[in-house]
């Protein structure tokens, strides 16, 4: 399989703290990446330098062989136009933690605002694709309605579609269930597994150890701003080699 997302010796710092230090990953396309790991450990910077939402102070990240947020001049790296950026990032689909629908939109005006504005695709065509992919996630009778008549769960499945919206290459998830009540991280998973199941190329950042087992390619433990292991959910997961993965899944599994 070819390269979907290459990560190589990526660094990031908030002041005078370092944040990420030193990552390497590698994501071919079709894979399901899931990224665990305790609170602080770096997850969710690393998925924002994907898309370049953070910017990276050393290394490099390419998607789908295209540089992110950046050319390269010689040896050296020089930042792309904000509009070159924000194109990038149309190939990117990113599901946030806390949905970040627009509230005075509908549903279907969520889904349909980015294919129209940022693609330039005609309004009828762009309402045709949101209402087939609101019928993919079962929302297609919730169209015209508003996310605060809309539970967390059903809020983030319309997240994904308006996601979905833009065709992307890449989906990044970035705990897409950890503000939802438990009765209603159900729904939303089994939409993120028919994605995996159809091939979709996804990072995953997670705290759900089943999910994790059931559809990852490949499972990443996070520590302290570094990868402390990788590979096959069974190995992390089950047979561990390093005491600081084994002390975090006995915690939490």
């Amino acid at each position: 399989m070819t390269v979907m997302v290459d990560i190589r010796s990526v660094h990031k710092s908030f002041g005078s703290l370092e944040v990420l230090k030193g990552i390497d990953l590698t994501v071919r396309t079709g894979e399901v990446t899931v990224i665990l790991g305790p609170s602080g450990s770096g997850k969710s910077t690393l998925l924002r330098t994907i898309n370049h939402l953070e910017k990276v102070d050393g290394g490099a990240i390419s998607v789908d062989g295209a540089l992110i947020g950046y050319r390269r001049a010689g040896d050296r790296l020089y930042e792309l136009p904000e509009r070159e950026v924000l194109r990038q990032r149309t190939r990117i689909g990113f599901v946030f933690q806390n949905f970040n629908l627009f509230p005075h939109l509908t549903v279907l005006h969520n889904i349909i605002e980015a294919p129209v504005s940022a693609l330039k695709r005609p309004r009828k065509e762009a309402v045709e694709s949101a209402r087939r992919l609101l019928d993919r996630v079962g929302l297609a009778e919730k169209a015209d309605a508003y996310p605060r008549q809309l539970s967390g769960g059903q809020q983030q499945r319309v997240a994904i579609a308006r996601a979905l919206a833009l065709e992307p290459k890449l989906l990044l998830f970035d705990e897409p269930t950890s503000a939802l009540d438990p009765e209603l991280v159900g729904e939303v998973l089994d939409v993120i597994k028919d994605l995996a199941h159809q091939g979709t190329t996804m990072i995953v950042v997670t705290h759900e150890i089943g999910f994790a087992r059931e559809v990852a390619d490949t499972v990443v433990f996070m520590d302290d701003g570094r990868i402390v292991e990788q590979g096959p959910p069974g190995d992390v997961l089950d047979n561990p080699r390093h005491d600081r993965t084994r002390a975090f899944l006995s915690k939490v599994l």
